[in-house]
């Protein structure tokens, strides 16, 4: 995938992949993958690697699911895992707790903060949070039923993270592993 203007990023959104269910909501932050989450995940990271949309930097809520999830997209993207391996250089990996039930002003707040030299990044986070984050930066792409579990969207950017605004990264695909 090339970009038509060499100063413009790329956020790509993802929905972390599907959990098993918990009964007690105190838990919540830790409930793990189910075993089609940890699938959906490497699925994401094969096609991210696909389209040639390796990130510089992830953006990861703390939460056991997203942790999980990110695990399996890099695992999805180069065969080995996130901590290491010949697979060619790391992005930078930044837990973030504020990225757990968080509006979407403030992920895009966490997103301004990406290194300027940063041509791609890739933030883990929750519904609803992350689904209304893609129709802010792109209000008539919005999508009405909101991201499902493991689903990307991949979203154009101005040259500067710091310059992202509301209506202001068109969205170009999406993708789910369930099609």
């Amino acid at each position: 995938m090339t970009d038509a203007n060499p100063e413009e990023r790329t956020l790509v959104l993802l929905r972390h992949a599907k959990a098993e269910q918990g009964s007690d909501a105190a838990d919540d932050a830790e409930r793990p993958l189910s075993a089609r989450g940890d699938a959906d995940a490497a699925a994401a990271g094969a096609w991210l690697a696909h389209q040639g949309l390796l990130p510089d930097v992830v953006i990861c809520s703390t939460a056991r699911r997203t942790r999980q999830t990110w695990h399996g997209v890099a695992m999805g993207m180069t065969g080995s895992p996130p901590e290491g391996g010949p697979s060619g250089p790391r992005p930078t990996v930044r837990y973030e707790p504020g990225a757990y039930d968080a509006h979407p002003e403030e992920l895009l707040s966490l997103v301004r903060t990406v290194d300027p030299q940063a041509r791609t990044a890739l933030l883990i986070a929750h519904n609803p949070g992350i689904s209304l984050l893609s129709a802010l930066l792109d209000p008539a792409g919005a999508i009405d039923e909101g991201l499902r579990t493991a689903e990307l969207a991949v979203h154009r950017c101005p040259a500067n993270w710091a310059e992202l605004s509301r209506a202001g990264a068109p969205l170009t695909t999406r993708h789910t592993a369930r099609d």
